[in-house]
């Protein structure tokens, strides 16, 4: 969270590079299965007292995300529900995309099996300092808030090492053009290795 993975996508896309962000799948799917997730969390929201859907009828996304980043159980349950249908949606954007690199723009990847079809893991990070005010800055999001997200994403890199694919590390912690610099060495690295006739194998 608040690393830097957006703007390290939005590096690639400026480079001819297909990118999907599954924040924004996540969010058409949620979308698109309001009902079933409003009938598996409702009774923590009764007990919490949330709404989970606002006054138009679309789901209460802010209140779905204190539910599941507080209780692992409630997470693990949203994501049986949900990653399935996110899985499938990213297979297809690969699959109609056949001439170009794709870049899948996710956080937790590694719970999906579509990180199969990876070859490449860029895993953006920085201290946990700065992406706590950056994510401040970006979300107004309370202490309590940030810090449930941070805990649910803890050893995140460890899992990622667990792929099949090679994973490289950049540590955002400067400038974008900093940022930049660093991935424009890594496509040169990849370019160098043959990665990039290989990303969607």
């Amino acid at each position: 969270m608040a690393a830097g993975k957006n703007a390290a996508a939005d590096i690639l896309a400026a480079r001819g590079w297909a990118c999907v962000d599954a924040d924004m799948v996540n969010r058409s799917v949620l979308q698109q299965m309001t009902l079933q997730l409003v009938e598996l969390h409702q009774p923590a929201a009764a007990r919490l007292g949330l709404s989970l859907l606002q006054p138009d009828g679309s789901l209460n996304r802010a209140a779905i995300a204190r539910i599941v980043f507080a209780d692992p159980e409630a997470l693990h349950a949203h994501e049986a529900l949900l990653h399935p249908v996110i899985d499938r949606k990213l297979n297809e954007f690969i699959d109609s995309h056949p001439d170009v690199p794709v870049v899948l723009n996710a956080t937790v990847l590694y719970k999906t099996p579509v990180i199969n079809r990876c070859s490449i893991i860029l895993f953006v990070d920085a201290p946990c300092v700065i992406r706590f005010i950056r994510a401040r800055h970006r979300d107004h999001m309370s202490f309590r808030q940030i810090s449930a997200r941070f805990r649910s994403q803890k050893h995140i890199f460890t899992k990622y090492k667990n792929s099949n694919a090679d994973i490289y590390r950049v540590w955002n912690i400067g400038s974008p053009c900093a940022l930049e610099r660093k991935i424009e060495r890594m496509l040169i690295l990849w370019n160098r290795n043959g990665y990039c006739g290989l990303l969607q194998q």
